[in-house]
């Protein structure tokens, strides 16, 4: 189910907290990242809050930027970002700047949410999503109906807590600042719960004036039929090795990563790694694992083509070795075409095996990429 790129954006103390408990907000960033924040605003589709920040910040969340929002004109995008609201109650005030500054504004309730935020007059278009608020509804509407492709959450912590846990998030933009609250009342970003296991990838760590900006990305794989960020990561990263491999007449260019339950990377690998004429990416990588590694039951295959079920070159086609190491799932982004095989159904083989297959196809163009020069 297409969903847009999920960007969370949080300023922390060094002790964790959003804000302490005065009345007014707690400024966290400095003004540099201010403006960076700005930046990012205005690259983004969409910028969506919880109930809970609209009340307690009563922002305005604007692109402040004439220079940006110019461009963002220029570019045939509204002059702001859509501002998105989301509450499980509808019990908003409608007099609230962020109904009242900037461009388009949507609220995302329940049912009975949205009846109270209606008649309370909340100037926004107001959709309700049946008796209870599901994220993925949320997502699914911003990217289908609002034809949202890049979505910035800027809180709060609940929020925050929500998309991480429920692994619908596809970076995290951490700004740490240089001061404690230290006031066991103030809010905290991140709340309780089950996050992914395993460590995240720091994409980016950056020095603005005295706070630090940290990048994380999602490790870790999804699970059966379910596609998460951390899996368009690893097949990303699986169609950029692609490009990686010598060109050959004869055969595909692929390549693949082998990722643990806990989002470790394993192995990764190219079709013809290290010289080798015939070799596939998935061999190449599975031949760099113990096999009695105890992570492969649990790990996935990501794969910019699907592996093959029928094979020349050596006794066992790619599948079978995926089978043979005991994984049971793979993410792929291209079915193999008819070009050397007619219909080879790899992901037909690996699901009769009981291997959960996912297919995305968002990267096919990508996988396809360093294989062009290939008739057909």
């Amino acid at each position: 189910m297409p969903f847009p790129y999920v960007l969370l954006s949080a300023a922390v103390s060094l002790d964790g907290y959003l804000d302490d408990t005065g009345p007014d907000r707690l400024l966290l960033s400095s003004p540099a990242d201010f403006d960076r924040v700005d930046e990012v605003r205005a690259s983004c589709d969409a910028i969506l809050i919880g109930a809970g920040t609209l009340r307690a910040d009563n922002p305005r969340l604007l692109v402040n930027s004439a220079e940006r929002r110019a461009a963002r004109l220029a570019a045939g995008q509204p002059e702001f970002p859509l501002k998105v609201c989301v509450s499980a109650t509808g019990d908003l005030d409608p007099d609230a700047r962020f109904w009242h500054t900037g461009g388009e504004k949507v609220l995302y309730t329940t049912g009975e949410g949205a009846e109270r935020a209606t008649r309370a007059g909340v100037p926004a278009d107001i959709v309700g999503l049946g008796d209870r608020l599901d994220w993925r509804d949320v997502l699914e509407h911003l990217h289908d109906v609002r034809e949202v492709r890049r979505l910035m959450v800027e809180g709060g912590g609940t929020v925050h807590t929500q998309m991480l846990q429920q692994q619908l998030a596809d970076e995290l933009q951490l700004v740490l600042a240089p001061l404690f609250v230290g006031d066991p009342g103030a809010p905290r970003l991140f709340g309780p719960g089950g996050y992914q296991d395993g460590r995240l990838r720091l994409a980016e760590s950056r020095r603005i004036e005295d706070v630090v900006l940290m990048r994380y990305e999602p490790t870790q794989p999804g699970g059966a039929g379910l596609a998460v960020p951390a899996d368009r990561h690893w097949l990303a990263l699986a169609c950029e090795l692609a490009a990686l491999c010598p060109p050959s007449e004869t055969a595909f260019s692929v390549g693949a990563v082998v990722v643990a339950a806990d989002g470790t990377e394993l192995a990764r690998g190219h079709s013809r790694e290290g010289g080798d004429p015939v070799a596939h990416a998935e061999e190449a990588a599975l031949a760099k694992i113990d096999p009695a590694d105890p992570r492969l039951p649990g790990a996935t295959v990501y794969s910019s083509l699907e592996p093959c079920a029928h094979r020349a070159s050596r006794p066992a086609p790619c599948a079978r070795l995926i089978l043979d190491a005991g994984v049971r799932r793979v993410v792929t982004a291209w079915r193999e075409p008819d070009t050397f095989v007619t219909a080879a159904d790899g992901s037909g083989l690996l699901a009769a095996h009981g291997v959960d297959v996912v297919v995305l196809p968002a990267y096919e163009e990508s996988a396809k990429a360093p294989n062009l020069h290939l008739p057909g």
